[in-house]
């Protein structure tokens, strides 16, 4: 039952819970299955595998900073993962949920109606064409994207401002690409503060959270055409 695996995990991960937040991330569940019957959201479709491999692996990010009433940017979100599932958990945070692809926005803008959060602002641009007032405003950002480490950084570090985190959430191998990352992350002005692997509760599935503080303001070449991105990574 998905409400008892959310309650058992969150219990593991020492994260508070309430009845509301059950109910939206119930809510969550049955839109996100669903819709996921007539638009690609995700391969997770099962109810127990929802509330494990995506609101609990989401949710574990609140174990590594505060969050609360931070501003918050989502890069790549997706189907709103970790980004909304950060926001059910605590409704102070102020949350930008940004993706390329506006179909999957408008199941994220209908959803967050549905979740009484008309605060949550989802964004229709791709991470390398920063909105106008995005730039190193935000302080956190998070992505659970498939990119490399070093690709990730330069779309994700000029989001955050000065004193605040990059957190990347990646599977356990990623020690060469957090190697091949150093020099990106050092010429966008971030600092790899850690590297946090953390189990997911009810499963055997370790992931990783990277923890990028930027340190310095992000020189404003970046970040760089897509095409040059791909072509000639950091």
């Amino acid at each position: 039952m998905l409400e008892k695996n959310l309650i058992d995990g969150f219990a593991a991960l020492s994260l508070p819970y309430d009845e509301s937040a059950l109910q939206r991330f119930r809510l969550y569940a049955e839109r996100l299955i669903e819709t996921n019957k007539v638009m690609n959201l995700t391969a997770i479709v099962e109810e127990d595998e929802v509330a494990r491999l995506h609101f609990l692996d989401s949710s574990s990010i609140l174990t590594l900073a505060d969050f609360s009433g931070k501003r918050v940017i989502d890069v790549g979100t997706g189907a709103g993962f970790p980004g909304l599932a950060l926001k059910i958990c605590d409704p102070s945070l102020s949350l930008v949920l940004l993706d390329s692809l506006d179909k999957r926005l408008g199941f994220l803008r209908s959803t967050c109606e549905a979740l009484g959060f008309p605060d949550v602002r989802c964004v229709h641009a791709r991470a390398e064409e920063i909105p106008d007032g995005f730039r190193e405003s935000f302080d956190f950002a998070v992505s659970r994207a498939v990119a490399r480490l070093n690709v990730l950084c330069e779309l994700c570090l000029p989001y955050v401002k000065t004193g605040g985190l990059f957190i990347a959430m990646k599977g356990p191998e990623h020690s060469e690409e957090l190697r091949e990352a150093e020099r990106a992350v050092s010429l966008l002005g971030g600092v790899i503060e850690a590297d946090q692997d953390i189990a997911i509760p009810g499963t055997e599935i370790i992931h990783s959270a990277i923890l990028i503080r930027k340190i310095a303001p992000t020189p404003l070449k970046y970040p760089r055409r897509w095409a040059l991105i791909k072509k000639q990574a950091l």
